[in-house]
């Protein structure tokens, strides 16, 4: 299998470099179509038209419906059009960005992602996650390059909810674990490819600027501060898992994810809380040494991940509905079966409790 590694082509990250958008992408075109969420309409507007003042570029803002669903990229698709804009923007959170990239690319069209969360590692990646219009796991659309350009103002960022920087370390939790298993088992990557030295070495470094900076950075960040740990953890959640994920890719602990998708109790755990908990459930279904699954629940402990079943939402184990979202975890094309060996959805059922009954006991320790 030939070896591949993608990228966005410009990755720009610093305190208030929204200010500085037109100097980064003026190249790419005249006439902008910028999606965004109410919040982040809000928070980045401002910022956006004073970056453009006294140029000729044509801005038009449009308000994100909430979905990122057939419908909605439809909807925009159309507005496009009726505007004649020839850049795509997406502002927000993972859900605003993977609708934007997919307008982007069945219009033909440069994107330019801006996100206000640290909540997923969306920006930075070559394909988006399609949900039903009533939020459930539809598909991957997969693209042939990555976006044009990633702008992440970390003072946005650090003034958001604590709670989504949190989602994001999660979510980049799994990052280094899923391309290791993808590695064992000859996998291919999410550009479907074989690992590179690089891309392998960016997971490694971001579960390592996990371990070292999480907790420090979210201690700033609940005080909407930007320091050096923050700098690091916003990289860390936005490029390195972004880019880690999408040149290593994916296991058991995205899969788990999906499979979770379908349990009512779940809907409105965020995705990082839910890949953070799958990535122990991976640990555990990879039979990994007792030291190494000790350092990634406190990790989780440090920066308040769940570690049970209780926290992810499931307050009460139904048997039956883990069943389900096990079925759905393993189904066929799943990347869970990137782990060596396969997994059923019978061993994956028992890696759930066996997760589920550790984290219990390590909460009674406290």
């Amino acid at each position: 299998m030939e070896k591949l590694m993608r990228a966005p082509s410009r990755y720009v990250q610093d305190k208030d470099v929204i200010l500085k958008m037109k100097d980064h992408t003026t190249m790419l075109g005249d006439s902008f179509y910028i999606i965004a969420s109410k919040t982040a309409m809000k928070v980045t507007r401002p910022k956006i038209e004073k970056s453009f003042e006294e140029t000729d570029v044509k801005l038009v803002f449009e308000t994100f419906n909430g979905e990122s669903s057939k419908g909605e990229i439809n909807r925009i698709r159309d507005l496009v059009k009726e505007n004649g804009s020839n850049v795509i923007v997406g502002v927000g959170g993972g859900k605003t960005i993977d609708t934007a990239k997919a307008v982007a690319y069945f219009e033909k069209l440069p994107i330019v992602i801006i996100p206000t969360v640290t909540a997923t590692d969306a920006p930075c990646t070559a394909l988006s996650v399609i949900y039903t219009d009533e939020g459930e796991f539809s598909e991957y659309l997969f693209y042939p390059t990555n976006p044009d350009v990633v702008m992440v103002d970390t003072a946005v960022v650090a003034n958001a909810p604590a709670r989504f920087l949190v989602d994001g370390m999660g979510d980049a939790l799994g990052t280094y674990f899923e391309a290791r298993a993808c590695l064992r088992s000859n996998s291919p990557s999410l550009a479907f490819g074989g690992i590179t030295q690089a891309g392998f070495a960016l997971t490694k470094l971001c579960y390592e600027t996990l371990l070292e900076y999480g907790y420090e950075a979210l201690l700033a960040v609940e005080k909407k501060v930007v320091t050096p740990a923050v700098e690091k953890i916003v990289e860390a959640a936005t490029y390195l898992s972004g880019v880690g994920a999408e040149n290593g890719g994916l296991a058991a602990a995205h899969s788990i994810y999906n499979g979770f998708t379908v349990l009512e109790e779940c809907e409105y755990t965020s995705h990082g809380r839910l890949v953070a908990f799958g990535t122990l459930v991976q640990l555990v279904l990879e039979g990994s040494p007792t030291e190494e699954i000790e350092e990634v629940i406190d990790f989780c402990l440090s920066v308040g991940l769940p570690i049970t079943l209780e926290e992810v939402g499931t307050k009460e184990i139904d048997g039956k509905k883990l069943m389900k979202a096990s079925k759905v975890a393993c189904a066929e094309g799943e990347s869970i079966h990137h782990i060596l060996g396969g997994v059923t959805p019978e061993q994956l059922f028992d890696a759930i409790i066996a997760t589920d009954n550790l984290g219990k006991h390590y909460k009674d320790l406290i």
